[in-house]
């Protein structure tokens, strides 16, 4: 059974920086995409950032490009997403999956298959 445990997320002022960590236990992580998602209240769950299975290849979304980075350690099986120049719109709750094919990547949340509890972030002015 694949489970996903987030980590990171707290109360940040605008400009700063937060780290999110998601362990994953049960899948051979090194043959699965990662991405990441996030949900603000009264919002739907959006895409965020993926990374292949091997690392190679990375997409954003653009409202995130240019100040999130996500990575992974294979020795750790553990995906992070470094988020800087934070806004007040980031606010939400972070999400991290993998993908349900192996070798797989995926911009939208149908091609995941387990999804980890969120942690918190959230952006003052």
């Amino acid at each position: 059974q694949v489970r996903l445990v987030e980590s990171g997320g707290g109360l940040v002022q605008a400009g700063g920086s937060l780290r999110l960590s998601c362990a994953a236990s049960g899948r051979t992580f090194s043959r699965y995409g990662m991405g990441w998602f996030r949900q603000a209240p009264g919002k739907e769950r959006d895409f965020v950032a993926a990374i292949s299975w091997n690392g190679d290849s990375t997409y954003y979304a653009d409202s995130v490009k240019g100040r999130f980075t996500i990575s992974t350690d294979n020795a750790k099986n553990t995906v992070y997403l470094q988020m800087n120049s934070l806004k007040p719109e980031d606010t939400a709750v972070y999400y991290c999956a993998t993908t349900k094919d192996p070798y797989g990547m995926g911009l939208k949340d149908n091609a995941y298959d387990a999804w980890g509890q969120g942690t918190q972030v959230t952006v003052s002015s």
